[in-house]
């Protein structure tokens, strides 16, 4: 084999046994370093760091930090070893120094506190955010991850199968990413929002378990756990299986993976599971994080008929917890953080040696300190928050106030993963435009029940064959028992107000197949960087893509979106509404 004539060794793998040796490295200048006339330069590569002692300056004559440069030289010991580094016992002797790449020398921020600098500088110049050992190596990190996750769903007998970028538009909750075509001018492919309906027609086509880390394309807002365009999944799907047998199967894969890349205590398998309904009455979410052990109480009943303005009519939901020896201060900050949730404000008590104080306190009523007392087992020093309400916005604000507190209190701890599987949701919901029956979930998840409780039971009292996983309070996981009976889809359709037209129109594969001997199946995807967030303890879903979309949805790096020529519209049919005549 060719000798490489820019480097036979990687910065990172140097150590005392290569003393003597003469290398050649290759890499990025991280720092330069004069003393006296000697002058030391660390060299950055894809591996590591190692340290270059160079003697003669004449071979760094104009050389900047982030040039990249060849090497060769003698690997020394260090008179003064560094042991925060793994190189840190040897350095290089430089004999000859070459420039690969020029740098310029004043960078838009320094390497070495990239984490620190504005997002948007970062994302802009993200080549140079990625050069960052701490950035660089998150990306290390997910390719290990990408291939764990490979090996292990084949050992459990699921096969890799991709399916298409382009296809059509289907109403699957988020809106489309359109594509236009010249080879059809006004008509357009979709992208994905997932490969639903072909993971299904896999499991048609007689395959047994599919598989794929598939990327997914959603035109909506950003979020800290979303990201605004395209997201990948670990896309699974198996045929004759029950809810359980697909759980089963998560719940091996999700706990060999965090076993084998995190150091966090687990919860056991089976994962607890909770109903949709036990969620919102507990924990005002159906994402709960476990690691917090606040319980959320309706007191609506308990306060019934109070002259307490700011309680008549509303819904009341309250948390009870010993907070300790807290300033005023602190009660009046969660009623603000409750306010910019567009809340009317945090209600709040004391029970301090068999009394109340405090906040409301003068508006209780004897009887509502009784049953306060009842409610909580009040024995002394706790604090009682309460949040009145429209129901939807208390249930919104409850869940808010539960979340801080944990994080104020120090109450969660971050050495666990906890799991739960959050299950039953409602098959049906009330579209809040248009006030009629819309699906709640995935539309299509098999009602609990089948037609019979679509011709019999009322539409929101129908329960989902559908579930969810939670990781510490994020949404990792959504899965179901899949519809594969025409009649039971026409049936649903039509309840949320689809004509057999539509259902054809829309879903014209996944339609015409069920009539050709499907069999029961169900699966679910993980969301991959929801996983890497939880697994590196993240905050930000940016964190863990190499090139991600800004919080406005922008490409800051490539200028996306962009406007096209008037010859690329035309090819393609489109013409752009005049902006001054759309306003009018």
């Amino acid at each position: 084999m060719r000798e490489n004539i820019y480097r036979n060794k990687n910065c990172g793998e140097l150590r005392i046994e290569n003393k003597g040796e003469i290398v050649k490295l290759a890499g990025w200048v991280n720092s330069i370093r004069k003393l006296g006339g000697i002058v030391f330069i660390t060299l950055r590569d894809h591996f590591g760091l190692t340290q270059l002692l160079v003697r003669d300056e004449s071979l760094i004559e104009g050389l900047c930090k982030e040039s990249t440069i060849s090497v060769e030289g003698e690997v020394l010991e260090r008179e003064s070893k560094n042991p925060k580094m793994p190189t840190g016992d040897i350095e290089v002797l430089v004999s000859k120094l070459t420039v690969l790449g020029k740098s310029l020398p004043v960078l838009p921020f320094e390497i070495a506190d990239a984490p620190n600098t504005k997002e948007e500088l970062r994302l802009k110049y993200r080549y140079l955010d990625l050069r960052n050992p701490e950035t660089h190596e998150m990306f290390v990190f997910r390719a290990k991850v990408l291939n764990y996750v490979r090996n292990k769903l084949t050992e459990m007998g699921f096969l890799e199968v991709q399916t298409p970028i382009l296809t059509s538009s289907s109403p699957e909750g988020a809106r489309d990413y359109i594509v236009p075509t010249v080879n059809a001018p006004g008509e357009f492919y979709a992208l994905p929002q997932a490969p639903q309906q072909f993971k299904q027609l896999l499991m048609i086509s007689g395959f047994d378990k599919y598989f794929q880390v598939a990327p997914c394309f959603r035109n909506e807002a950003a979020r800290a756990d979303r990201s605004p365009g395209e997201f990948y999944q670990i896309d699974m799907e198996m045929s004759f299986v029950t809810e359980e047998d697909i759980q089963k199967a998560c719940e091996d894969f999700i706990t060999g993976l965090f076993k084998e890349f995190t150091n966090f205590e687990l919860s056991p398998a089976p994962f607890v599971r909770i109903p949709y309904k036990e969620a919102i009455d507990k924990y005002c979410s159906d994402k709960p994080d476990l690691r917090n052990p606040l319980i959320i109480h309706d007191l609506t009943k308990l306060f019934e008929g109070t002259e307490f303005n700011a309680f008549k009519d509303k819904t009341i939901k309250s948390i009870c917890v010993n907070a300790g020896e807290k300033p005023r201060r602190f009660y009046d900050d969660l009623g603000t953080l409750i306010v910019s949730y567009e809340g009317k404000g945090l209600a709040w008590l004391k029970y301090l040696d068999g009394d109340f104080t405090g906040g409301i306190s003068k508006f209780l009523t004897d009887k509502n300190k009784a049953d306060l007392i009842k409610e909580f087992d009040l024995k002394g020093g706790e604090s009682i928050f309460m949040i009145a309400d429209t129901t939807k916005m208390a249930i919104k604000l409850a869940n808010v106030l539960r979340n801080e507190l944990g994080k104020q209190l120090d109450l969660i701890d971050k050495n666990k993963a906890a799991f739960c599987w959050i299950c039953d949701f409602p098959f049906f919901e009330e579209n809040e435009e248009t006030g009629q029956i819309d699906f709640g979930h995935n539309p299509f998840s098999m009602p609990q029940g089948g037609m019979d409780a679509l011709n019999n039971s009322n539409p929101y009292d129908i329960l989902a064959h559908q579930f969810d996983l939670v990781i510490n309070g994020y949404e990792s996981l959504s899965g179901a028992v899949r519809n594969h009976d025409t009649d039971i889809m026409k049936k649903a359709f039509e309840m949320a107000g689809y004509s057999d037209e539509d259902v054809e129109n829309k879903f014209g594969a996944l339609y015409t197949a069920f009539q050709y001997g499907p069999p029961p199946h169900g699966g679910c995807a993980f969301g991959l960087e929801r996983l890497l967030m939880i697994m590196r303890e993240k905050e930000l879903i940016r964190d863990v893509i190499a090139f991600p979309l800004n919080k406005n949805a922008r490409d800051l790096l490539m200028g996306a979106p962009s406007k096209v020529s008037e010859k690329q519209l035309k090819d393609v049919g489109i013409a752009l509404l005049d902006d001054k005549k759309n306003k009018n």
